[in-house]
């Protein structure tokens, strides 16, 4: 895998456009990591809402724009929330993180979430034409590789967003293709487990990980879209800000160089059994995939393209955390929306240099 550090974009702060509403005990622990999505002529944020005890929905909003930027939000509602036995623990419950990604092959709107049920976070899926009315197709269920020797189902996971444009998988199956990121400590289902990785891997760090679900299948079936297989390791830890882990951001964004995925690298210490981590960094990098085979990476940022810098970004719910999560084009320009500390959306201009 080559890393040459020659990721020709950067990102520009245009400024934060979303706080938590005064007096909304909805939003009372924060808003943030939203998806976006465009019907017709408008274009919508999905913000992640977190209420008192970390319980977490997915609202709706009209992006207001001026001059070509995005500089606020007009609310809508909620478009989903935790009413399922198996987004709701007894500790925690939440519809988290949103990524939406427009698939025109089959005409639909693509949200990956984070189902926090009993025994913790897991991917879910959902699709919708609108934004708006969203059938939930249910977690993600991976097939057995015996080549991994691991059960890919145990583990939590987190960070799932999927492709805009069918590719063709390794096998040579025209599939959909799916960043994953899973969690290799079973110690936080069972104490005595501990961390178990796949077959091959000598990282256990969390990592960027891509699989693939048949085009043929899905078009028979759309539930099928949840069953993801060819599951391989993409990117891991590699440069000084993703010393902790990484985590894939919004969808890949074809450019002229192939695929851009923007993801996070956090540095610092976790503490185990909590989401609302207080003594770490998060930072947005970049990398560059093949068109072709997006899971070869031809290079990535050796430092990063935005670092918490900001009060927003450095003071919150999390403190110092910026984590990309969707990427529009308005007017010829493309911006990216992010989470500020857990706690506000910003958005920034992504320019190619």
């Amino acid at each position: 895998m080559s890393t040459t550090p020659n990721v020709p974009y950067t990102l520009t702060r245009m400024g934060v456009i979303m706080t938590p509403e005064p007096g909304n005990e909805l939003e009372a622990e924060g808003v943030l990591n939203p998806a976006t999505g465009r019907v017709g002529d408008e274009l919508y944020l999905l913000p992640r809402l977190v209420a008192r005890g970390n319980v977490s929905r997915v609202g709706l909003g009209r992006l207001v724009i001026e001059n070509g930027v995005p500089v606020g939000v007009e609310r809508e509602g909620i478009v989903l929330e935790p009413d399922r036995g198996w987004e709701r623990g007894e500790n925690n419950a939440g519809v988290e993180d949103p990524r939406v990604t427009f698939v025109p092959r089959l005409g639909l709107h693509v949200m990956t979430y984070v189902a926090y049920g009993p025994l913790g976070p897991r991917t879910a899926l959902a699709v919708s034409e609108d934004l708006r009315a969203w059938r939930r197709l249910g977690p993600a269920l991976f097939a057995y590789d015996d080549a991994l020797d691991a059960d890919l189902n145990l583990f939590h996971n987190k960070d799932t967003v999927f492709f805009p444009e069918p590719v063709t998988a390794p096998d040579g199956v025209e599939s959909f293709a799916v960043l994953h990121r899973p969690m290799w400590d079973l110690g936080e289902i069972r104490p005595s487990e501990g961390i178990r990785v796949p077959a091959g891997i000598t990282d256990t760090r969390q990592s960027i990980w891509i699989a693939f679900v048949p085009v043929a299948d899905v078009e028979k079936d759309l539930a099928n879209l949840v069953h993801w297989r060819g599951s391989r390791l993409l990117a891991g830890p590699e440069f000084p800000f993703e010393e902790v882990k990484i985590g894939g951001g919004p969808a890949p964004l074809r450019v002229p160089e192939g695929w851009l995925l923007l993801h996070h690298g956090v540095t610092g210490v976790l503490a185990r059994g909590t989401d609302q981590q207080q003594k770490v960094n998060y930072a947005a990098g970049a990398m560059l995939l093949d068109a072709q085979e997006p899971w070869r990476v031809l290079a990535r940022t050796p430092e990063p393209l935005l670092a918490p810098e900001t009060e927003e970004e450095r003071s919150g719910i999390v403190p110092n955390v910026v984590f990309p999560t969707a990427i529009e084009e308005i007017e010829g320009a493309h911006y990216v929306f992010y989470g500020m500390a857990d706690s506000k959306i910003g958005v920034a201009r992504l320019d190619h240099t």
